[in-house]
């Protein structure tokens, strides 16, 4: 039978606290018979007591909550490899190129601490821009994959995704706060995106230091769609949409860091 950590805390605090009482007791008395003197033997006895078992919790919840938050980290990482073969499997499905959520994801984080962010924003982060397509798995394949341009209906449908990826990422606790990404990496610094219509500051940092990594990656690899863009005229077209499209401060963080940046992404290695 397996004892819970509670238990186990509590029994073991119990049976060394009640050895200690009962060999020290016997050992105050027959070592001192001064009664004055065993009197004031006892509160040291006793401070020493306080001290002893402090200590022993101090120790003995230490290492129960480092059971617990390694048992947590493994959940959370098994929860990310799930995740990552759903990713996949969209990639696939959407005909997008090799690597691409992964890649998206490697230079988003970079961006990210490069603008200060750390801690459980980083990890929002990571898996906002690992589902930030996530409301796609709603739409037909023959708008994810039409080769030409969408009509006036189709790209009414396609512009719902965000939302839809929104939803679904609410109905889960543990990515409730990486919707953020999902949600609005479609609106626009000069408030004429979608679905909000949110305008500079107003549009969450997470999503804006997405939009930046989405658009270069975008640009830079072929999709069903279009061929890719010389290295050069991706970096010019963030130069030009930089104060439109995308926060300036965050492309010209991006644009000095680049080659820094480009390496992590084409990196596979976590």
């Amino acid at each position: 039978m397996t004892l819970s950590p509670q238990l186990r805390t509590a029994g073991t605090y119990v049976l060394v606290s009640a050895a200690y009482i009962w060999f020290s007791g016997h050992l105050l008395g027959d070592l001192v018979h001064d009664p004055h003197r065993i009197v004031m033997y006892q509160i040291f006895k006793g401070w020493f007591f306080v001290l002893g078992t402090g200590l022993l919790l101090y120790w003995m919840i230490g290492r129960t909550v480092h059971r617990l938050a390694e048992a947590n980290r493994r959940l959370v990482d098994s929860h990310e490899q799930a995740l990552r073969v759903l990713v996949e499997a969209m990639d696939v499905r959407h005909k997008e190129t090799s690597d691409h959520s992964e890649r998206v994801v490697r230079m988003t984080m970079g961006l990210a601490r490069l603008a200060g962010l750390e801690g459980d924003a980083l990890r929002d982060i990571k898996f906002g821009a690992l589902l930030h397509d996530i409301g796609k798995l709603a739409l037909p394949d023959a708008i994810l994959i039409k080769p030409g341009k969408l009509d006036e209906s189709e790209t009414r449908l396609m512009r719902a995704h965000p939302r839809i990826g929104y939803d679904m990422l609410q109905r889960v606790d543990f990515l409730s706060s990486a919707s953020v990404i999902p949600y609005s990496h479609h609106e626009r610094w000069d408030g004429d995106g979608y679905p909000q219509g949110l305008k500079g500051d107003e549009i969450p940092l997470a999503a804006r230091i997405f939009s930046v990594v989405d658009v270069w990656d975008a640009l830079s690899f072929q999709r069903v769609y279009k061929h890719a863009w010389p290295e050069a005229d991706v970096l010019k077209y963030l130069r030009e949409v930089s104060g439109s499209q995308l926060d300036p401060t965050l492309v010209q963080l991006f644009l000095d860091n680049y080659p820094a940046l480009k390496t992590l992404a084409l990196n596979p290695t976590r």
